[in-house]
């Protein structure tokens, strides 16, 4: 007996950023603002991090309004709408259900309905997490059109009292389309984790504690970090990691006109650059200034700043790196859209 074969799905030799859209919480909020709950001050946090204000959305707006005005840009940009895209992907780790995801409700809203729709959670590195499963997937044949958005509410997420990481972060979202390209636009993703150094950015304790009737037992889960041993980590192994990264789209530091790392704080930034023997004219992201740290959302965000104020163009070649808690990270090289 013959066995019919299987008809494969027909694949394309390339994808590449389309476009993309972002959106910032709507409140400015100076260091001045929240420096007495650390017992601290202006100075310290300039000079520590490079943060002269961050980005924190209202009560009244979520994690999916904040996505949602992002893709739509994004969508716009690309001229398609919601129904011509095939998946959607959302990296967060601020979407506090468990399900349904976040990825299908925003499907909803955009009228992406029935593309299939998932969530990441890879912290910082979840944005570079979804451009590479958005490569793969456009090249295999399996979808044409890809929505990866980054957004974080990270303000729903802070102890007001830490001196840790609260202090650093914003709100925001950034959203591309992936789709067909004639010619190479995402290199090779360099990625991976560490889940031995999973202690040195986590929760402060289990939602589970929560549970039961505890709630006034326990305090709401904020985040924590350690951060010397997060510096050290950012600088030297991430370091690495970007290289590996420049050497997989078969380029050198030199070829590289756009640095987009993640905005976890500009000392490892202004590091990263130095270490990586970039050009002296290599435009660098640093929206971290006055958006703070936004997580998934930080890559996207000050890509789309760099574009829009004419600082970086399109066909301009970028490297982008996200690491953070698990301990996680993904690297790629990209063109901008």
């Amino acid at each position: 007996m013959t066995r019919p074969a299987l008809r494969a799905a027909t694949p394309v030799e390339h994808a590449r950023i389309l476009a993309i859209g972002g959106a910032r919480g709507e409140h400015v909020v100076p260091n001045d603002e929240i420096v007495g709950p650390i017992d601290s001050s202006d100075e310290w946090i300039r000079q520590r991090t490079g943060i002269v204000t961050r980005r924190r959305a209202g009560a009244d707006v979520s994690v999916a309004d904040l996505a949602e005005e992002a893709a739509r840009e994004a969508l716009g940009k690309a001229g398609i709408d919601g129904a011509a895209i095939d998946v959607v992907i959302v990296a967060t780790v601020t979407w506090f259900e468990q399900t349904p995801s976040l990825a299908a409700v925003l499907a909803d809203r955009l009228g992406a309905t029935p593309a299939s729709a998932y969530d990441i959670s890879a912290a910082c590195a979840g944005y570079s997490y979804g451009i590479a499963q958005a490569d793969a997937l456009v090249r295999a044949g399996t979808a044409r059109h890809v929505l990866v958005v980054g957004v974080e509410k990270m303000s729903d997420f802070i102890d007001p009292t830490d001196r840790s990481i609260s202090f650093l972060l914003g709100d925001g979202a950034g959203a591309v389309v992936v789709g067909p390209s004639d010619t190479p636009g995402i290199g090779r993703t360099v990625w991976g984790s560490d889940g031995s150094q999973a202690g040195l950015i986590k929760q402060t304790h289990s939602w589970l504690e929560l549970r039961d009737g505890r709630a006034g037992e326990v305090d709401w889960p904020t985040l924590r970090q350690e951060g010397p041993s997060v510096y050290k980590w950012a600088v030297f192994q991430m370091t690495k990691v970007a290289e590996e990264a420049v050497a997989a789209a078969g380029l050198t530091p030199q070829d590289i006109d756009v640095f987009l790392p993640h905005q976890a704080n500009m000392r490892i930034i202004d590091h990263m650059v130095k270490m990586l023997g970039l050009r002296e004219d290599v435009v660098v992201g640093r929206d971290i200034a006055d958006t703070g740290n936004t997580s998934a959302a930080s890559i996207p965000l000050a890509a789309e700043r760099l574009l829009r104020e004419g600082a970086a163009s399109s066909g301009d070649i970028a490297l982008q790196i996200g690491f953070g808690a698990g301990l996680v990270y993904a690297a790629q090289v990209v063109v901008l859209p």
